[in-house]
């Protein structure tokens, strides 16, 4: 790219390196016939079934950390919003905001990501943008995707099918991103040895669709964590969700890193987890679908759906008390995601 390794303000100008940059990157990597013809829009074709559209914003800090980084979480982040509405992701977007100054290597580094990401979620990155704002006004690179998959025939998740007696199960430990955020930055002087859970959960939950007609809701548990999920769960709701703290899947390292720092895992984010309610007799069911999948091995039935008291979250505590479980107030860590 004309010797270059830096990302200058000619980059974002829409002329020759503009143009450079993305036949010489961007193309080399989200590589398909959709993306190749370069149009202002992708002619994504005929499908059966609704469409599912999402989108989502990147800002995570830092850019790289264990076990994902920006472009990872862009696209993991995307195409598990649509699987957990049930749908079969397919093709998302690529808007990039990059500062002036940014490393045309690191760039690189973030798409190779991306693509290695895609392709494990069997999804497309078929059209983008890219513009470029002067150097200290963007922290690096922000991602924006969105999203578009398709809703099978039948699949209709709704929270006005759960009632009390339904069952909660989250697919395996939380607060693994978060806790992977909070070590890659070495703000507190912590040594402990833990990745994010970054992953694209299209195929877990694509099973738990086509195998459970007793599924009534799923998903993802990222900014504000478990707690906050099951708020938006009962919010409003003629029923409530009762958890049990001994059920809860948490690795000893997060809870070693939470108790000196005073955060709780309840509330930390996640990036590759599900959380879902099945009916009663679909239990077994879901747990054995959970134990038999790589991404569910670890996954718990928490709790269940309770007519008393109505939209709260009770958490049932390892010494046999119980709690309110509010949703997050505040933010415990910023730029997570």
């Amino acid at each position: 790219m004309n010797g270059q390794d830096r990302i200058t303000k000619a980059h974002g100008s829409g002329g020759k390196l503009t143009h450079d940059l993305i036949r010489n990157l961007f193309v080399k990597y989200f590589d398909n016939d959709r993306l190749n013809s370069l149009g202002d829009s992708a002619i994504l074709g005929k499908t059966d079934g609704e469409l599912v559209f999402t989108t989502d914003s990147h800002v995570v800090k830092p850019l790289f950390y264990p076990g994902g980084d920006i472009g990872k979480l862009s696209v993991a982040g995307t195409v598990n919003d649509l699987a957990v509405c049930g749908a079969k992701p397919l093709w998302i977007s690529c808007g990039m905001i990059i500062e002036e100054g940014f490393e045309i290597s690191l760039l690189e580094k973030i798409a190779a990501s991306m693509k290695q990401t895609a392709d494990e979620a069997g999804v497309q990155i078929v059209t983008g943008d890219t513009k470029v704002v002067e150097k200290g006004n963007a922290d690096g690179i922000y991602i924006n995707t969105a999203g578009v998959g398709v809703l099978p025939d039948g699949v209709n998740l709704s929270l006005d099918k759960v009632c009390p007696g339904d069952k909660v199960f989250v697919s395996g430990y939380i607060g693994d991103h978060e806790a992977a955020i909070i070590r890659a930055r070495e703000e507190f002087n912590i040594n402990i040895d833990i990745e994010s859970d970054c992953t694209p959960v299209c195929d877990l939950t694509s099973e738990l669709v086509s195998q459970i007609p007793g599924l009534r809701i799923m998903r993802d548990p990222t900014r504000g964590g478990l707690a906050t999920t099951l708020n938006e769960f009962v919010w409003g709701r003629n029923f409530g969700i009762r958890i049990y703290e001994n059920d809860i899947p948490v690795r000893e390292v997060v809870r070693g890193l939470c108790e000196p720092l005073g955060f709780d895992p309840l509330y930390m984010a996640n990036e590759g987890k599900v959380v879902f309610i099945v009916g009663q007799d679909s239990s077994e069911k879901a747990l054995s679908i959970l134990k038999s999948h790589p991404l569910g091995k670890n996954g718990k039935m928490i709790g269940e759906v309770i007519s008393v008291p109505k939209g709260k979250v009770l958490l049932k505590t390892q010494i046999g008390s119980s709690r309110i479980l509010d949703m997050l107030t505040g933010e415990m860590l910023p730029r997570i995601c």
